[in-house]
């Protein structure tokens, strides 16, 4: 039997031509996520967003949101160690005119933040690896970015 989705809200945060992710680290690893978690029960998507902002972002004020500009389901392996199953709802956002210096984290499980241009996002560990979609996606794209995501 498998197990019950979670669903998690991030959005792709421009800054220039840049996106800002977020760094994690788990024992023995390091990788980049946008900027986002886990949606509460009884929780808009918007609302959830804005919540993972002011925590792994420090951005006090509503951040105009765009989207959802793609979704990714992702499922792990059957045999895996831990099974999850998480539907990605990614939005967007333009950090343009805002100071980045101030960019801090409530949250104790973000270990840093960074500006990456397209161009340096194929050596990125990113989860999920949806380096493809960010490098070819412009604002104001009207298409939807879905996609499947199943573990080796």
């Amino acid at each position: 039997m498998g197990v019950e989705p979670r669903i998690r809200v991030s959005a792709i945060l421009r800054w220039g031509d840049r996106v800002l992710l977020i760094r994690q680290e788990k024992p023995g690893r390091e990788y980049w996520l946008l900027p986002g978690g886990g949606v509460n029960a009884g929780e808009s998507l918007v609302d959830a967003l804005h919540r993972e902002l002011t925590e792994e972002v420090g951005l006090e004020d509503e951040l105009p949101v765009e989207g959802p500009v793609a979704i990714v389901d992702s499922i792990s392996p059957e045999r895996s160690f831990a099974q999850k199953h998480v539907v990605h709802i990614i939005f967007a956002g333009d950090l343009s005119g805002r100071s980045l210096e101030m960019v801090t984290a409530q949250d104790a499980a973000v270990r840093g933040h960074r500006l990456f241009s397209p161009g340096e996002l194929d050596g990125v560990a990113l989860h999920p690896p949806i380096q493809r979609f960010l490098s070819r996606w412009q604002p104001g794209d009207p298409a939807v970015y879905l996609g499947a995501l199943w573990a080796p």
